[in-house]
């Protein structure tokens, strides 16, 4: 019996909030995940604080515990997916700030060179595709491989993407495509 390699997700959700349909959709994903794939919801992002090269120094060594926990946590994963409304045309800060954390020491954040996704669902006609391509290009300016064709910004005006059947087999397909994501080799 051979043993199947398995995949960690750290998933970054930018809803705070307990009952966000962004954070039941993250734990839709984590509960009915494929075989080998182990979705790891990173909680206590609201507590870690905002990023402050005086507090981290310059290798990271005096990064606050929490900030130490989060890179701890997307270092040993082996995707990134964040799971984000939009707030005002953009991403929430906290995401924002996990990012910040994620991205130093610089060149070598826990981010850099990991496969990442962006999914999630607002009010909105447009369902945080604004959010969504922010969070998308802040991690890939701090170092994550953004996999495009992942992303999912869903309406949730007419439908709940918690309980509409294609919408959660758009979001299931979403997080097959990150974790079956395999980065081209370029040659030196």
């Amino acid at each position: 019996m051979t043993d199947t390699p398995t995949t960690h997700v750290a998933v970054l959700v930018g809803s705070l909030r307990a009952g966000s349909v962004n954070r039941r959709i993250a734990e839709i994903l984590r509960d009915e995940s494929p075989a080998g794939v182990t979705l790891d919801i990173v909680d206590g992002l609201d507590q870690i604080p905002f990023y402050n090269e005086d507090l981290d120094g310059p290798d990271g060594a005096g990064a606050p515990a929490t900030a130490r926990a989060l890179r701890d946590r997307v270092a040993s994963a082996d995707r990134v997916l964040a799971v984000t409304p939009e707030y005002n045309g953009t991403m929430p800060a906290v995401l924002n700030n996990a990012i910040d954390w994620l991205s130093r020491p610089y060149g070598a954040g826990a981010i850099v060179g990991k496969p990442f996704g962006v999914i999630g669902a607002t009010p909105t006609p447009y369902g945080g595709k604004w959010a969504h391509g922010d969070t998308a290009r802040s991690a890939g300016i701090a170092g994550a491989l953004v996999v495009e064709d992942v992303t999912v910004s869903q309406s949730a005006i007419d439908v709940d993407p918690t309980t509409d059947a294609e919408v959660r087999t758009k979001l299931l397909d979403a997080l097959a495509r990150l974790t079956e994501f395999t980065p081209a080799v370029t040659a030196a």
